[in-house]
């Protein structure tokens, strides 16, 4: 009951801090350039597009972290933005979050939790 009622402020939080903001990043660019290999363009654009709150691209930035496209692969990464568009509805982040949790220590998912509000925390700077 208390990691619901954390997850559910914490999902609250992230809410509140995504409510009204725009972004300038556009979708169709990152997927562009992921398509492409451009790796180091997607996960610029994922990134800006992920600080703002699309849960689409806090979905994207899991799967470049999860299989590592750009990036060092890092479970914990990847958990930390599956669990940010999870708390945000997306159904498929929650399911490759929980199928992941699966082979990581408890260690390392409170590492990645602790990363996530840290993250919301600075407003996403430095996520």
């Amino acid at each position: 009951m208390r990691i619901m009622l954390s997850r559910l402020a914490f999902g609250l939080l992230l809410l509140i801090l995504s409510v009204g903001s725009s972004s300038s990043a556009d979708p169709k660019k990152a997927w562009e350039a992921y398509e492409a290999g451009d790796f180091a363009t997607a996960l610029h654009v994922f990134n800006e597009l992920a600080t703002q709150g699309d849960p689409s691209a806090q979905y994207n930035l899991g799967m470049m972290y999860a299989f590592g496209q750009g990036v060092v692969q890092n479970n914990i990464y990847a958990y930390m933005w599956w669990e940010f568009a999870a708390l945000s509805g997306d159904s498929d982040a929650a399911s490759y979050r929980d199928f992941l949790a699966k082979d990581m220590s408890t260690e390392d998912i409170s590492r990645a939790q602790k990363l996530a509000r840290e993250c919301v925390r600075k407003k996403y700077t430095g996520c």
